[in-house]
C-alpha cells in the first residue's frame, strides 16, 4: 500500500490531503484568517441552560455562545440525571473542548469528554481503556503495545491517568519513545 501526504501552503492558506494508492482519503483545509477551533479547550461559563432540549450555552469568548448537549456531559459516577438542569445552571463555570466549528449562525459545539493527540496515542482523561488503532492488524504487535502503555504508566505511577488509544505510528516504537509520549500528555493536561 503506498500512501502520499501532500501538502500545499500559502500565505492565506494551509491545504494537506492524505492519498492511499492513488485515491484520495482525507483533504484539510485551515485559513490563515479562520483557523479552526476543533480541539481547543476553554473554561467557559454557561450562559442559558434548555432543559426542553436537553442543551445548554455556553460562552467561551466567541461572537456566538457555544452549544453542548446533555449526552456530551460526564455525570459523575453513580448519579442518575434526568434533566440537563440536575447538572448545570446559569453562571456555572464549565471546561470543555470544542468538536466542531462555528458554521453561520449556529456557535461551535462542545463536549465535556476531553481527547487529546500526541504523536503515538490519544489521551482520554475521563476512560480507563487503552485501545489499539485497528490499523495495526497485527495481534502480537497490538498486545505489546497494550503492555508497553501500561508499563509506561506504572513506571511513572500513572495508572489512573485516564485511557488511551494507541495510534497507527506507534507501530514498532520504543519504550523510551512511548514513555516520552506519555509524559508529554501528562503535562498538557495538568
Amino acid at each position: 500500500m503506498s500512501e502520499e501526504i501532500l501538502m500545499n501552503i500559502t500565505p492565506m492558506e494551509t491545504r494537506v490531503a492524505v492519498v492511499e494508492n492513488g485515491v484520495l482519503q482525507e483533504v484539510h483545509i485551515e485559513r490563515t484568517q479562520s483557523r479552526g477551533l476543533v480541539g481547543n479547550i476553554y473554561k467557559g461559563r454557561v450562559v442559558r441552560v434548555l432543559p426542553g432540549m436537553q442543551a445548554a450555552f455556553v460562552d467561551i469568548g466567541l461572537e456566538r455562545a457555544a452549544f453542548i448537549h446533555i449526552g456530551e456531559l460526564q455525570v459523575p459516577e453513580g448519579r442518575q440525571i434526568d434533566s440537563i438542569s440536575g447538572l448545570l445552571h446559569d453562571g456555572q463555570a464549565l471546561v470543555v473542548q470544542v468538536t466542531k466549528d462555528p458554521i453561520g449562525s449556529k456557535g461551535a459545539r462542545l463536549t465535556t469528554y476531553f481527547s487529546m493527540p500526541s504523536r503515538y496515542l490519544v489521551h482520554m482523561p475521563s476512560s480507563g481503556h487503552i485501545g489499539v488503532s485497528l490499523k495495526i492488524e497485527d495481534e502480537s504487535e497490538r498486545d505489546r503495545l497494550k503492555e508497553l502503555v501500561g508499563r509506561c504508566l506504572a513506571a511513572e505511577g500513572l495508572q489512573h491517568f485516564g485511557g488511551f488509544i494507541i495510534r497507527t505510528a506507534a507501530e514498532g516504537v520504543t519504550e523510551d519513545d512511548m514513555k516520552a509520549d506519555i509524559l508529554y500528555l501528562y503535562r498538557l493536561w495538568q
